[in-house]
């Protein structure tokens, strides 16, 4: 049950730091999203289920709050969430350059759908001026931030480990 709450309290921190602080230290005009190393981290961590419940809610949050059709960033969170539980295989405590290269690559996958969603369906044909303007430094942005927030949210995840293996 703590491990719920503490769960749903990150995700709410992560938006409202996304949606309110990283505008004033935004980047090129891009800004890192800390949702995605939320979802990928806990996917790494702890499973696929962990990884498609925490992006299920993530997306839930921002379609809620910034989606034009509800359940659009659901879906990408959750299959990103999903598919990066698969690493959960080969999770290691101590490693912490694995984590951050998938979220290079959730970013990647993220931005990719959001073209694919947001602007290839309304005819706006122009993946490289998208890639470069705005793909690449986002995926850049992400992964610096990355490194910090992923030990962090690993510190938080081993603290929990402890008290239920001390509840139990």
């Amino acid at each position: 049950m703590i491990r719920i709450l503490v769960y749903l309290i990150e995700i709410i921190v992560c938006f409202v730091l996304q949606s309110s602080m990283f505008h004033y230290i935004s980047l090129v005009n891009v800004m890192p999203n800390l949702l995605i190393i939320l979802v990928v981290s806990h996917a790494y961590m702890r499973g696929r289920m962990t990884g498609l419940l925490m992006g299920f809610f993530s997306g839930l949050l921002v379609d809620i709050f910034y989606g034009n059709i509800i359940g659009l960033y659901a879906l990408i969170f959750m299959l990103i969430g999903y598919v990066m539980g698969y690493v959960n295989k080969v999770y290691s405590p101590d490693d912490y350059t694995f984590p951050i290269f998938m979220v290079a690559i959730s970013s990647f996958l993220y931005d990719f759908f959001y073209y694919v969603f947001e602007f290839l369906l309304r005819g706006r044909l122009n993946f490289v001026y998208y890639l470069r303007r705005i793909m690449l430094p986002e995926i850049l942005y992400t992964v610096l931030v990355s490194v910090f927030l992923y030990k962090l949210l690993h510190m938080i995840n081993k603290k929990l480990d402890q008290k239920s293996d001390k509840g139990a």
